[in-house]
This record gives C-alpha cells, structure tokens and sequence, in this order.
C-alpha cells in the first residue's frame, strides 16, 4: 500500500475520532515519523475536522442542561445518603434554601464534562460522517457527467461515422483520395464529389489541427489552374458540402490564413490526389 492509499484509507480519520485500535493508532504514528506526506495529510485533516466542527458548533438547548442536572441529582439521591459535609444556605433575595457539597459539587462538575465531552464526539463524528457523504455524492456527480460526456461524445462520432458511410456507399458519389506530400507523407484526407449536384465534400479528420490564426483550403486543379473549393472545419466534416465543382482534374488542400486566399500557397500543401 502506498502512501496515497494508506492515506485515502480513512484510518488518519479514525486516528482523531479516538476510534483506531492500539495497533492501528501505533502504526500510523510510526508512519507519520518517517513519512512527510502522511504526516502532512494529517495535519491537514485535523485542521479540517477543527474547522468544521468549530463552524457547525451548535449550542445546546437550555432545557438539555437542566435534564442532565435532574438525571444527576437523582443518580446523587439514589447512590449517596445525605452526610454531614452537606452546607445549607438561604438566598436572602428569594428566600430560598439552597443545598450545596462540596463533593457533589465535584461529581456534577465531572460528569457534566462527560457530557460534554461525548456530545462533541458524536457530534464530530456526525460531522465527519456528513463530509464523507457530500463528498461521496459530488464523485457521484462527477461521474455521472463524465458518463454523459462520453455518450454524447460516441454519439456525435457514430453520427460522422453513418454521415460518411452514406456518402462513400452512394452510387452518386465519386470518392478521390487524397495522400501527403513530401513532409507529410503521412496524411490522408478524402474528397466525396457529387456526379449529379456537383457538389464536394471533404473528410479530413487526418490532418493536425490548424495553427491559431490559419486554416485548410481546399482546391480543384481544373485545366492546370487551382480554383478554390472552399474552407475546412472540423464542424462541417463530411456534413456539409463546401462548393459545387463542374470540371476537375486533381484535388489538393493546402494551410492559409483564416478565410483563404485567392492562390495556394504551394509549399503549404499536404494533401494530393488526382480525379
């Protein structure tokens, strides 16, 4: 177990809660002496647990208090007779009689504490409880979009898939390959050319993504000269045509400056195919 995995165990959580076993308790403070990160964890989740426990601190209710007095008293009167260090006062004020020893006085004191002490355990513990669950549902959450995205991510990738499947299995369709040139060798892109509209499309998820501020060109070589076909996106990706072609020879894209240009820049070619 690694020290992510160890910490990530939950066993620092039950180190402050006073839950963790001697043996337990044992090891992690063994861990902590040589292990920095461990030892960082668990300074940083004490201070955590502080926090949240000092800025949910509730107040008990008034009459609480009073119960617990009476359950005491009554523990008092059943388990301890009446002696002499018992000091009888009256309130001049009120004209009450109060009773008061010392002893009891202590006992009171003690278990009061007790009280205390096991409320703001529960109460941490509940705290505790309470970041595990938010915690718990925001992973939850988290994985939930993580699924959605991957969904309507597939799903956008098989509707490209069936888009080019319609163009490539029409019979109107004429498909021209297109293959890198020189320095990439390696590209491949495809023109599909309506027979009958005229109209192109262009496939060319293979080529790298455009450099801010330019953009690829798609142009006819049509009687030697280069007429230009209109600008790729990844967007209009075999959806979309991007002009009507009535005459070509070849095919050929080149990189240009966002929104073309009048003549391609031929040492920014990539693609190549002929008709």
């Amino acid at each position: 177990m690694n020290s992510k995995e160890y910490i990530s165990s939950g066993i620092i959580e039950l180190y402050i809660l006073g839950l963790a076993s001697v043996e337990e308790a044992g090891i992690l403070e063994c861990v902590m002496k040589n292990n920095t990160e461990v030892r960082a964890a668990f300074e940083e989740t004490q201070k955590i647990m502080e926090d949240l426990a000092t800025a949910q601190a509730i107040a008990p209710p008034v009459e609480l208090k009073a119960k617990i007095w009476d359950k005491i008293n009554q523990e008092n009167k059943l388990d301890k007779p009446v002696s002499s260090d018992w000091i009888y006062t009256k309130d001049l004020k009120s004209d009450e009689i109060q009773i008061d020893n010392p002893i009891a006085t202590v006992v009171k004191t003690t278990n009061w504490k007790h009280f205390a002490v096991a409320a703001s355990v529960l109460f941490l513990i509940s705290t505790v409880g309470n970041v595990f669950w938010f915690a718990s549902q925001k992973n939850k959450r988290d994985e939930l979009a993580k699924l959605e995205f991957e969904n309507e991510t597939q799903s956008l990738a098989l509707q490209k898939i069936q888009q080019k499947w319609n163009l490539v299995s029409s019979t109107k369709m004429q498909t021209i390959a297109l293959n890198g040139v020189e320095k990439h060798a390696d590209l491949k892109a495809m023109v599909f050319w309506n027979k009958e509209s005229k109209e192109v499309y262009l496939t060319a998820e293979n080529l790298p993504a455009a450099p801010e501020g330019m953009q690829y060109q798609l142009w006819a070589i049509a009687d030697g000269k280069p007429v230009s076909v209109g600008m790729y996106t990844y967007e209009i990706d075999s959806e979309v045509p991007l002009s009507k072609i009535s005459n070509a020879q070849a095919f050929a894209i080149t990189l240009e400056k966002v929104g073309g240009v009048e003549s391609p820049t031929m040492e920014n070619m990539y693609v190549l195919g002929n008709v």
